[in-house]
């Protein structure tokens, strides 16, 4: 019987660096746990937003492959203002997939890829 799911991201040596930045960027965010390696990189940790828990860790061999904004986190906010907040936030350093506006389907919308390749849907309804 399956007893928790949650998403994972792996990072390649950037881990605690990546979270540290959600932390700053998300309003509530919070490291729930971080346990390291003797080398310093990240075993596996738990990112907290919004009652959601995102796992995480540094893989320790290198991958020929990375993040796809294919597989985001969506986030729900309350003000127009918030979407454009979080998608300066998260994009800054990164890319706007779909700077914030109103593309028809919500009130607003963005889509920010941030500087470690990870991908944030940011919505108004």
């Amino acid at each position: 019987m399956i007893t928790t799911a949650a998403p994972f991201l792996m990072f390649q040596g950037r881990c605690e660096e990546a979270l540290t930045f959600y932390v700053q960027a998300i309003p509530g965010a919070r490291i729930a746990a971080l346990d390291k390696k003797p080398d310093g990189t990240v075993a596996m940790a738990r990112l907290s937003i919004a009652g959601l828990e995102i796992m995480a860790n540094d893989s320790p061999p290198v991958h020929d492959f990375d993040f796809t904004p294919s597989t985001s986190t969506f986030l729900i906010v309350d003000t127009a203002g918030e979407v454009d907040a979080l998608a300066a936030a998260l994009g800054e350093g990164g890319k706007l997939l779909m700077p914030p506006n109103n593309y028809g389907f919500s009130q607003r919308f963005g889509w920010a890829q941030d500087r470690f390749g990870v991908s944030w849907q940011i919505n108004l309804p």
